[in-house]
């Protein structure tokens, strides 16, 4: 009789079980994130600022900005900011990149941004990818294409453009029959045509520059004015050679020493007219007055004593002119292909010259002496 009561009970419990609704806590209601409003604007050359609108049906707690700057480099780098908002279901969000503090973005620069966005229920939102290119605000431009060079210039006639264009592409082709070395990314140039202008767009330059080149990016700003094209025009065949030969020598491990990439601009820059006089002379003076620089001196910064910086510039050119005149176009080109595999200074001249900095100055000093010294 006990038994069967029990057996009744268990019965009796599971069809309640079924039978019966399930009451359980009531389940939290769905997040539901949107953005509207993604927008940059841009202060030219001080800060790039982002904004959006964000709704929810629960509070934002947290906003950042992830962003990505197209540049030369060997790892992906993600880059964050905490966006600026008061915790609410509906806020506009904010976050400024100081360019002064995270290094200047010059223009026909990508930056590749999205938002992330968490709230008090744990929901996540991830928007997907947009893009902007950096941009001068302050200037109308105009532009022109060729190859591999993106030039723009303001204020100024077509003409004008063009005869920056000429010049650029001359400086390429001297270089490619110099050293076999060209472009192999688009090179953004930008051209301001006044001091003040000039100026302004920049960040932490000297006074006396007259152009800069932000090798990672691929990118010149120049300052080339129209009552002074003869002088500054001459600035565009440098530049360019320096982002060229950073293009085929970047590598993760070594940079070029400096008489070589400074040698090789002056080169290039000087390549149809006689080294200024400034130059020439402390080179003349310190072959015969046997105080010239060697060559393991000059893989290091150059002095900033006017006078030794001079003659640092003028050796550099000197010893780059020897080894192309002395041993080809072909050989300086496998001279540069070395340093991309990664190597040291003297290494990359033994490997291909037979000599270290020691015997390439040696070697170089006789010539110099010969030609000079008298």
């Amino acid at each position: 009789m006990i038994k069967r009561a029990t057996i009744l009970a268990v019965i009796l419990g599971l069809l309640i079980t079924v039978l019966s609704p399930v009451f359980s806590p009531v389940a939290a209601q769905s997040s539901q994130i949107t953005v509207s409003n993604s927008t940059v604007t841009v202060d030219y050359p001080l800060s790039l600022n982002f904004s959006c609108a964000v709704n929810d049906n629960v509070d934002i707690t947290d906003i950042r900005l992830q962003y990505q700057v197209a540049q030369m480099g060997y790892a992906q780098v993600i880059s964050e900011g905490q966006a600026s908002f008061t915790p609410a279901e509906k806020v506009n969000a904010e976050y400024s990149l100081n360019m002064v503090q995270y290094g200047q973005i010059p223009p026909g620069i990508g930056i590749d941004y999205w938002w992330v966005i968490k709230d008090t229920s744990g929901n996540k939102l991830q928007t997907e990818a947009e893009r902007y290119t950096m941009v001068d605000n302050l200037h109308n431009w105009d532009s022109l294409i060729e190859g591999k060079v993106n030039l723009i210039w303001y204020e100024q006639n077509e003409a004008f453009g063009q005869t920056i264009m000429s010049t650029a592409q001359a400086a390429l082709t001297k270089l490619a029959e110099d050293t076999g070395a060209v472009p192999d990314r688009t090179i953004n140039l930008s051209i301001y045509t006044s001091e003040k202008d000039y100026f302004a767009s920049m960040t932490g330059v000297s006074e006396w520059s007259g152009g800069v080149t932000l090798m990672g990016y691929n990118s010149i700003i120049m300052l080339v004015r129209p009552n002074a094209m003869d002088t500054d025009l001459s600035g565009i065949a440098h530049e360019l050679t320096h982002v060229i030969i950073n293009q085929v020598t970047f590598n993760p491990y070594n940079t070029t020493p400096y008489w070589l990439n400074e040698g090789m601009a002056m080169h290039i820059q000087y390549s149809d007219t006689q080294l200024p006089s400034q130059f020439e002379n402390a080179f003349i003076k310190a072959v015969k007055g046997n105080y010239l620089i060697s060559v393991r001196s000059l893989s290091s910064p150059f002095s900033a004593y006017s006078d030794k910086a001079y003659l640092s510039y003028a050796e550099s050119y000197s010893i780059v002119s020897y080894l192309i005149d002395q041993y080809g176009a072909s050989k300086m080109l496998q001279f540069l292909d070395t340093f991309q595999q990664g190597t040291t200074y003297d290494n990359a001249l033994k490997v291909n010259y037979g000599f270290d900095m020691d015997g390439l100055f040696s070697q170089w000093q006789v010539w110099a002496v010969e030609r000079y010294g008298e």
